[in-house]
Order: C-alpha cells, then sequence, then structure tokens
C-alpha cells in the first residue's frame, strides 16, 4: 500500500459517513411514522398495519443474505460493491417515495395488498443499497482503532440524519395541514437526499477502496465456498454469536421504542405530533452530542466496557417514561435525553465489534468475506424486529385500540393505553438487559484484536 493511505485519511471518514443519510433516513422515517401513518393516516387496522410492516421486514431478512453472498462474487472495474451502490441508488428513492401515496380505498385489504408491494420494492432496493455500504466498513481500513473512528463517522452521520429527517418532518407537519400532503412531501424530499448521499459515498471513498481492492487481490486465498458452508462457518465463530445476540437485543429495543413512541406521546400524554418530534428530536440530539465521545472513551476502555456504560442510562431513562403522568412534559424530555444520552453506546459498538470478528474469520479460514456477515447479521436483526413491530400492532388490535384515518383525535381505551405503556417502557428495558448481559461475554478484547491482525500481516506478507 502507498504510504500516504497507510492511514485513514478525513475525506474519505466524512464521505463514507454521508453515505449513512441513505440509510438512517429511511430506517428512521420507517421506524417512527409508518405504522402510525398506516394507522392514523391511511385508517388501517393496527393488525392489518402491524403485517404490511411484518411482510416487508421478513423479506428484507430473507433477501440479506442472497445479496451479501452475490455482492462478495461481484466482479466488476468498480470492485464488488459499488455497482450494487450506483445502480440500486435510484429504484430505491422511488419505491420509498411511492410508500407515502395515500391511497383512495377503504377496504382493507386492498390497502394491505398496496403497500405491502410497495413496502417489497423498498426493501429489495434497500438491501441492494445499504448492505454493500454496510460491508466498505470493513474494507476501507483493517485497523482497529480507525474502524472505531470510521463507524463513529457513520453513527454521528446516523444519528444527524435522523435528527434531520424529525426537523424536516416537524417543519412539514407545521406549515402543511393536509396529512396526505404531509407525508408525501416528507417521502420525495428524503428520497432525494438519499440518492444523493449514494453517489457522494462512492465517489469519496473509492480511491481508497480500490486500493485496498488491489492489495487484497494480490494475496492468494482458498477457492470461494458454497453460500450454506459459508454460513455454516460463520455459525461456528463464536464471538459472533455473542455479537448476533448484542444486535438482535438492542436494536429490537430501539426498533420497539421508535414503533410505538408516537402512540405513547399521543395517546398517553395527549401531546400533539409535532411535541413527538420534539421528543424524538431530543432523543436524537442527545445521542449525537455523546457519539465522539462515546467513540473517544471506547479507544481508552474498550468497547465493552463502553456499552456497559450507556445501555444501564438508557434502560434507567425507558424505566422512566413507564410511570410517566400526562402534564409531566419537561419530565418526558428529561428521560428523552438520557435514553438518548446511553443509545448513543448501542448505535456505535457492534457496528465497530463486526469488523473485528471479519478479521478473525479470515484468520480462521483465510477467506474475506464480509458480505455474508453483514447479511447475516441483519437478517437476523430484521427477523426480530418484523416480529417485534408486528406484535405491537396486534397488542394494540387485541387491546381495542381505535385506528383513525386523516388523523383525526379520538379517546383511546383504558387497555390500550396500558398496551402503550408496557411497551414503551418495560420491554425495551428487558431487552437491553440481555443485551448487557451477552457484551459482557464477548471475547475479541484490543489486545486480541492486535494479536489477530498481527497473524493476519505475517500471512499476507507470506503469500505475496
Amino acid at each position: 500500500m502507498k504510504p500516504e493511505l497507510d492511514k485513514l485519511n478525513f475525506s474519505t471518514k466524512l464521505a463514507y459517513g454521508v453515505g449513512e443519510l441513505a440509510r438512517a433516513i429511511p430506517s428512521n422515517i420507517l421506524a417512527f411514522f409508518l405504522l402510525f401513518f398506516l394507522t392514523d393516516a391511511v385508517g388501517l387496522n393496527p393488525g392489518w398495519a402491524g403485517r404490511v410492516i411484518l411482510v416487508g421486514k421478513i423479506w428484507d431478512a430473507i433477501n440479506d443474505p442472497i445479496i451479501g453472498w452475490l455482492s462478495d462474487r461481484t466482479r466488476s472495474p468498480w470492485g464488488r460493491r459499488y455497482p450494487w451502490m450506483i445502480y440500486g441508488a435510484l429504484p430505491f428513492g422511488l419505491f420509498f417515495f411511492l410508500e407515502w401515496v395515500m391511497i383512495p380505498e377503504d377496504n382493507q385489504l386492498l390497502l394491505f395488498c398496496y403497500y405491502s408491494a410497495i413496502i417489497l420494492l423498498i426493501y429489495t432496493a434497500y438491501t441492494a443499497v445499504i448492505l454493500p455500504f454496510s460491508t466498505l466498513a470493513a474494507e476501507l481500513t483493517s485497523e482497529y482503532n480507525e474502524r472505531t473512528q470510521l463507524i463513529s463517522f457513520q453513527s454521528f452521520f446516523g444519528i444527524g440524519s435522523s435528527i434531520f429527517s424529525l426537523l424536516l418532518a416537524q417543519v412539514i407537519f407545521s406549515q402543511v395541514a393536509q396529512i396526505s400532503h404531509r407525508y408525501l412531501l416528507l417521502g420525495g424530499i428524503s428520497a432525494v437526499i438519499m440518492v444523493l448521499a449514494i453517489y457522494i459515498c462512492v465517489w469519496g471513498t473509492k480511491r481508497r477502496y480500490m486500493v485496498m481492492e488491489r492489495e487484497r487481490s494480490q494475496v492468494q486465498r482458498p477457492p470461494g465456498l458454497p453460500i450454506f458452508q459459508q454460513v455454516q462457518i460463520a455459525l461456528s465463530n463464536k464471538p459472533f454469536l455473542y455479537l448476533i445476540g448484542i444486535y438482535l437485543f438492542s436494536w429490537l429495543s430501539l426498533q420497539l421504542t421508535a414503533a410505538i413512541i408516537p402512540y405513547f406521546v399521543t395517546k398517553w400524554m395527549g401531546l400533539s405530533l409535532e411535541q413527538f418530534n420534539l421528543m424524538a428530536l431530543v432523543f436524537q440530539g442527545t445521542g449525537l452530542l455523546m457519539m465522539f465521545g462515546w467513540s473517544l472513551l471506547a479507544q481508552r476502555v474498550g468497547k465493552q466496557a463502553v456499552y456497559s456504560l450507556g445501555v444501564p442510562l438508557t434502560m434507567i431513562a425507558l424505566g422512566g417514561l413507564l410511570f410517566l403522568q400526562p402534564g409531566q412534559v419537561n419530565l418526558m424530555y428529561i428521560w428523552g435525553a438520557i435514553a438518548g444520552f446511553g443509545a448513543a453506546t448501542v448505535y456505535l459498538i457492534p457496528n465497530s465489534m463486526l469488523p473485528d470478528v471479519i478479521d478473525l474469520d479470515e484468520l480462521n479460514t483465510g477467506q474475506r468475506r464480509e458480505g455474508i456477515f453483514y447479511g447475516f447479521v441483519v437478517q437476523i436483526q430484521k427477523i426480530a424486529v418484523a416480529f417485534s413491530v408486528f406484535m405491537v400492532g396486534q397488542i394494540l388490535d387485541w387491546t381495542g385500540y381505535i385506528p383513525v384515518a386523516e388523523g383525526l383525535s379520538t379517546l383511546q381505551p383504558p387497555s390500550a393505553l396500558w398496551a402503550i405503556r408496557i411497551i414503551t417502557g418495560l420491554v425495551p428495558s428487558l431487552l437491553l438487559g440481555v443485551g448487557l448481559i451477552l457484551v459482557s461475554f464477548y471475547p475479541i478484547t484490543p489486545s486480541r484484536h492486535a494479536e489477530i491482525m498481527l497473524q493476519l500481516q505475517e500471512r499476507r506478507s507470506e503469500n505475496l
């Protein structure tokens, strides 16, 4: 490698961070608004609305390892990842926009079919673009602390773009009176930004990526294995199994909170949707402010220690929301800030652990299989998220939640309000607790990773 590329430069980290807008903006909008949009704008029964999200997430989970495997095997002058990002960006933006079109139809089955069909297309394009983008974190650098820095940029832009999407929603919702126009405008503006972010990422990282690809291509490697055998080997990697659990319970907690919090703020606290946006902004803004602080601390004390410091804060804050009463608006914002303070570690730490697991796999097998590992992790995560959001819709349906088309106000039964409170405060805290236990067993420490990289460098030198 050329000397000037030994150290990951600022422009490459910045461009990679910008690419995160294409993941975080749609993910944030879908997580916070889609279920609420389907029930309180479109007028879908909560059970049907939950099934729409279940269909999309299951397909999203199924296609992850397939596209990961295909991208690992892609050969082009642009490398393995960029063709997927370049050709998938425009369809991704278009399908995302179409999800927010309100169909003038009252038939529940027809509404379910339309929004399910569009969400299938969204998640096909999403995986084709975002999974190759995600693997770049492991391919732009192989140094332990540089990866943490790179993920810090990704996480900074992730939370920053989540804040931006909420601010955009706040402006649109306060200025546009008609419900259908609100969501359509939000989807359209977001789609344009997502597409541009992907192309900026490709342009800004391609020089570093192509040099790293040439270096890797000079190393002799064993022939590729069939996809099912690769998955079997991945599952024999003990640190990877712990990491799957950490991902699963951490993100399951955050996604459950994101899906239910609009109902908590508007139905239990009796506040407006604009005040929900403000609550979400407090949460995301605090996380953004803490991102680089947690990253610096992780470089000093290790990733596991930082996760173990941050997650309990979020658990305490979510427990506080459980006991919150209508009228305690300022306390609601305080709990939201504390939750965001700790949740920044959930965005940062598991993502920075996965490249280390991939290095260990290369040491054990001689293969670089970023696509399989990222695809498998995201598959497990999305299956769990799909089931959880589906269950949110089902529980709201079972407890008598009343959907209201066009966002009109209505009183909800006590059973539905209790369900909303428990899903907001108790269930996510328990899930984070499981993740906290698993991270204590994660075995790749900074010293262990240094040993892995030393052995890999020795092997690469021998194979040149």
